[in-house]
């Protein structure tokens, strides 16, 4: 039985207060410091806070209210995307939840040990992450997807599992297992037509005399799709498939047994191929609510209908006005001049900026949520600061919540929406998220398991 949402909590607050006791630990990533105590419910310290957050929310804006900015991490949203990967994959499949790059944005401290709870393993790209994971006191299997230099394999335990794609990293591994007494298991990355990682189908043999002569264990064989999320064609896709099945039976000849771990999905290949689920999958932007590609979510709806699965964003990013300035007709706002008011016009002066995440590309064209309605950007984004123009809300106040991702009310900014915008992907919009923004665990993902 998974454990509580409560327990997990409190682990997520033991695990960050155990990881400021540790020397070789930076800074927490935000929320590590205790929540200054508040005036009142809905209060702050210097002002009022107010706001129309989901349901159940604006209670607990009194332990955020020494902040300009925050994000809020919806546990019961993770939980919701992780059960629909569960009901998906081939039974008896194993699910790595991807945590590589601070959770995607979403913050390391907040969602490794929720995901740790509720998937088989977790996946990184690097090993400081993965040390990271045993700092927080996370004790799952760890999938290394990226490259190590030699100098950064140090500290690791068994239990991390490493993909191998050179032969020098082949050979550091040796050197680290000698040096400290440690194998770290071997997942050979089989590169199948992407380009990026992995080694030729035909070095399997070699790779396997050279991984024996170093004292390693190969427990793995994975690769990686070039073109599943990007097109509604997936003959690429398959081709791909196929070179790996083939990349699979030699590597079970060389061992001359079967391979514990074979994995090849991502979170597209997971939603649209179940061929791709062999024993493993590995889970990233969709666990945190978001479809991979608008081809994607078509090729579902194509396959499926428009029924089935529904993801939910965990991710919510919200500030508060700092500043109000009046703008006479004709006048203009910000650097480089680049917007003209047309109109008498109030602008609210936001301590967000393209230092935070938010894309100076974002200038002039995004729109924000005050008091439940849609108000847009006017300006330059700064790179602590953006200016919108709310002579719409009348009854914005100093203090003010201002929803720059999520729901306010029944409105809605999302992150394909900015990243559109700004000419990116949600990937890139959520993962450039500052890691200085605190960043605050909401939701009860008890709420789905009693469904």
């Amino acid at each position: 039985m998974a454990p509580s949402t409560s327990a997990i909590v409190r682990h997520m607050g033991d695990c960050r207060e155990a990881a400021r006791q540790r020397p070789l630990r930076s800074a927490p990533l935000g929320g590590g410091s205790p929540p200054a105590t508040a005036t009142g419910p809905g209060r702050r310290q210097g002002g009022t806070l107010r706001g129309l957050s989901r349901p159940g929310t604006l209670g607990r804006m009194e332990c955020r209210g020494n902040h300009s900015q925050w994000l809020e991490v919806d546990v019961r949203a993770l939980a919701h995307n992780l059960s629909v990967f569960r009901e998906i994959l081939t039974r008896g499949t194993k699910l790595a939840a991807v945590v590589k790059a601070n959770a995607y944005g979403h913050g390391t401290a907040e969602v490794a040990p929720f995901a740790a709870a509720h998937a088989d393993w977790l996946a990184v790209h690097t090993a400081e992450e993965a040390r990271r994971l045993r700092r927080l006191g996370l004790s799952s299997p760890v999938l290394i997807m990226g490259f190590m230099a030699r100098g950064e394999l140090h500290d690791l335990d068994a239990d991390v599992h490493v993909f191998v794609s050179t032969d020098e990293v082949l050979r550091w591994l040796g050197e680290y297992r000698r040096s400290s007494g440690i194998s770290l298991p071997i997942h050979l990355k089989i590169d199948t037509g992407t380009k990026r990682q992995g080694f030729e189908r035909s070095r399997i043999a070699d790779v396997c005399r050279t991984a024996a002569g170093e004292g390693l264990s190969i427990v793995g064989i994975a690769t990686h799709f070039a073109n599943i999320e990007d097109t509604l064609e997936h003959d690429f896709a398959r081709r791909q498939l196929a070179l790996f099945g083939d990349a699979v039976a030699a590597l079970r000849r060389e061992l001359s047994s079967d391979v514990p771990y074979v994995h090849a999905a991502c979170s597209a290949a997971s939603l649209l191929f179940r061929e791709t689920d062999f024993n493993l999958a590995r889970i990233g932007i969709s666990m945190y609510g978001h479809w991979p590609s608008r081809e994607t979510r078509l090729t579902w709806i194509l396959d499926h209908g428009r029924n089935g699965v529904k993801l939910e964003p965990a991710l919510a990013w919200r500030t508060v006005i700092g500043q109000f300035q009046h703008v006479a007709t004709g006048e203009t706002v910000g650097y480089g001049r680049t917007w003209r008011a047309l109109r008498a016009t109030r602008l609210a002066v936001l301590p967000v900026g393209y230092a935070d995440g938010y894309a100076r590309a974002l200038s002039n064209r995004a729109r924000v949520l005050v008091g439940g309605r849609p108000v847009p950007v006017v300006g330059r984004v700064c790179m602590n600061m953006m200016m919108v123009d709310v002579t719409d809300v009348p009854e914005a106040a100093v203090g003010d919540e201002v929803v720059l991702l999520g729901r306010q009310g029944d409105a809605a900014v999302t992150a394909e929406e900015l990243a559109e915008l700004s000419g990116t992907i949600n990937y890139e919009f959520l993962c450039r998220l500052s890691p200085a923004i605190p960043r605050f665990v909401v939701g009860d993902a008890g709420e789905v398991a009693a469904r």
